[in-house]
This record gives structure tokens, C-alpha cells and sequence, in this order.
């Protein structure tokens, strides 16, 4: 019967010490913040630090009245906590695979529930995609991100990205759809036939179109975070 011994157990799996950058992936599914100061994370998405480390929950005028005001009429689901002081954070959720960015003086954006972390330099805004009225219950956000710094974002699985370029747009479930450049504005498409092929009771059958030059990150999973309006 094969197997590990407890030694090789704990060398095989443990922290990279060497790993000094402000972001690093311990593993696939587990990112390390290298805490010098200050970061956010998704809230609850902690599990494991050491150092002098304080965690506190975004206060309601964190980041001003302007964000406060969007995240009580949207009722977006990105609830951050503030990371601050001297030590080795460890974030992961729900086993979800970890991406790295880095971005350097870039736009990009993100859906909600996929934000595991930003670097303090890294600015910030709740955004709503156009044409939501009636369609959803809470609507569809997403939150932009721009700057310079490191980003960490989730995918259920491997994501695929796809380049969106003139005249060739993308169409992507909204519920697969992870991320996308700062030079793209999704519009929303409905599709009643759709529903209907897919044998959905209610609601209608809503589309992302990506148009004009840029990349969108998918996964291969539907992640449900929002309702469908009534149909």
C-alpha cells in the first residue's frame, strides 16, 4: 500500500518561504499575501495568517457615499475586508482556482463574486451593466478595477479567454463570465427561443455581447449569483 510518510506529507505541502512578491499562489487554489501595509480581500475569504495582522470588514463609508449609495441599490455581494499590518495572509474560496494579475496602469473588469483580492495601489468602482431594467432581480454588476498593482480573481475550473475583436463580437452566459478588458462594454441580449430550446419555466434567456477589441475570461460553470426576472 502506497503512500506518503507524515515528513514527506509536510515538505510536499508546505508554505514557499521564498515567495516575496506582494501576491503569490501557494497552490492552484490558495493565494498568499505577502503583507507589507495594507490590501483587500473578499470577506471571509481568510484562512490561515501570521504576523501582526488586523482584519476589518469594509466600514459603510469605506470608500466614500458615492460607493455606499451603488452598493445599497444594487445589493452587490462584494463585501471586502481591509487586511493591514506585517505578515503571511492565506485567502481561498470555496476551492475555486486562483488567477494572479498584474496590472500596470490598466482597466479591467470583474464580476463580484469572482474579486478574491486587489493590492491597495489598485482603484475601484461598482459598475452596472446597461439595459438592466426588468431584467433581473438586483441586476448584474461588476466591479472595475484600474491602475497599478496585483489583482486576484477565481474561476471554477480552468477559465478560457477569448479575444474579442471588429466585427467578430463574443456572446457568453453571464453566469460563466469571469472577467473582461477595460476597453469593452458588454451590452445585454435577450433571447425568448433560447428559453424556450433550453426548457427554462420562467424568465427570460439573457446573453452578454462583448463588442469591439479586447479578451473576456469564461469559466466552464454556471455560477449563480443573481435571479432572473419573472417572464
Amino acid at each position: 500500500m502506497s503512500g506518503h510518510s507524515v515528513e514527506d506529507f509536510v515538505k510536499s505541502t508546505a508554505q514557499d518561504s521564498a515567495a516575496n512578491r506582494p501576491f503569490e499562489l501557494e497552490n492552484l487554489h490558495l493565494l498568499e499575501i505577502n503583507l507589507k501595509g495594507l490590501a483587500w480581500a473578499k470577506a471571509g475569504a481568510m484562512i490561515a495568517y501570521t504576523g501582526q495582522v488586523k482584519f476589518t470588514r469594509e466600514g459603510m463609508f469605506e470608500h466614500g457615499l458615492g460607493k455606499m449609495l451603488k452598493k445599497m441599490a444594487t445589493g452587490e455581494g462584494t463585501n471586502l475586508m481591509k487586511v493591514e499590518g506585517q505578515g503571511r495572509v492565506y485567502l481561498a474560496d470555496k476551492g475555486k482556482k486562483v488567477q494572479v494579475l498584474n496590472l500596470q496602469n490598466e482597466t479591467i473588469f470583474v464580476n463580484g463574486n469572482d474579486l478574491l483580492a486587489f493590492e491597495n495601489s489598485v482603484q475601484w468602482d461598482i459598475t452596472m451593466m446597461r439595459r438592466m431594467a426588468g431584467l433581473m432581480t438586483g441586476g448584474l454588476f461588476n466591479i472595475r478595477l484600474s491602475g497599478t498593482g496585483m489583482v486576484a480573481i477565481t474561476t471554477h475550473y480552468e477559465p478560457l479567454t477569448l479575444q474579442v475583436t471588429p466585427g467578430q463580437p463574443v456572446f457568453s452566459d453571464p453566469n460563466s463570465t469571469v472577467a473582461w478588458s477595460g476597453s469593452l462594454s458588454p451590452d445585454i441580449r435577450t433571447d425568448i427561443s433560447l428559453k424556450t430550446l433550453l426548457g427554462r419555466g420562467s424568465g427570460e434567456s439573457i446573453q452578454l455581447k462583448f463588442e469591439g477589441t479586447g479578451w473576456v475570461v469564461l469559466q466552464p460553470y454556471e455560477e449563480v449569483y443573481f435571479q432572473q426576472g419573472q417572464g
